[in-house]
């Protein structure tokens, strides 16, 4: 079952929606899904659809709600392409952090799920990893996320298990960033990493041109794994 739900932000000063994925029966865990700069489109909840099947509770919030409400973008369409970056120029990611954190509250008190993860693509790559140094996620993994390198200083903040998928030949992450990563990253006991050799960005997506199907199905797989290993 599908719905769009309410969710109140820290300050309760306003709303802002989510698409929610329900599993068939009770979930075992819930996991937020963090969007691209293209917003919660078909790509986003087919993810939480996907995260449904499996038995969890999937969360997209709409984080750019505060820009245009709703936003929906397909990055194959050159001028929607550059509409998305128009808009993570104007995105305050500290705010979205925040609103992320109002979601893991709505989804312990209001939904009644207490093990909570994200995952997160692109701009929601980079926003798992603010996630999981600024909140008490239970885990999370980000996929190709951008700029991760301008946030090492965060990571002595990190207490839960975090996983990061790097396409090596990713043309917003080059490879001065992708070794800071490495280096910083690689003898932290929560953090783990995996590159994707000769790969770009947007491999994982669900739609569109991006999608390199047999590195998406390993790095979903690892996924799958990682959770159901943390999301006890």
């Amino acid at each position: 079952m599908t719905e769009i739900v309410s969710i109140s932000t820290l300050e309760n000063d306003a709303t802002f929606s989510a698409y929610v994925a329900r599993p068939d029966s009770a979930p075992t865990a819930a996991i937020i899904v963090i969007q691209e700069i293209f917003g919660v489109n078909s790509g986003i909840r087919q993810k939480c659809d996907k995260l449904a099947s499996s038995g969890y509770l999937a969360v997209a919030p709409d984080l750019f709600w505060r820009l245009q409400p709703g936003v929906e973008l397909d990055p194959d369409i050159e001028q929607e392409f550059q509409q998305a970056l128009e808009h993570m120029g104007q995105f305050d990611q500290d705010l979205g952090i925040r609103d992320i954190e109002a979601t893991i509250h709505h989804i312990r008190r209001e939904l009644g799920v207490s093990k909570v993860g994200c995952v997160g693509y692109c701009l929601g790559g980079r926003l798992a990893f603010m996630t999981a140094a600024r909140t008490d996620i239970d885990a999370s993994v980000g996929y190709y996320g951008v700029g991760i390198d301008g946030l090492l200083g965060e990571k002595h903040a990190i207490a839960n298990p975090l996983l990061l998928h790097i396409p090596t030949e990713d043309g917003f992450v080059d490879k001065e960033t992708q070794a800071a990563m490495h280096a910083g990253l690689d003898d932290h006991s929560r953090v783990t990493l995996f590159d994707y050799e000769g790969l770009d960005h947007g491999f994982a997506t669900e739609i569109g041109k991006r999608r390199h199907e047999e590195a998406a199905q390993l790095a979903d797989s690892r996924t799958s794994e990682f959770f159901a290993q943390h999301l006890k």
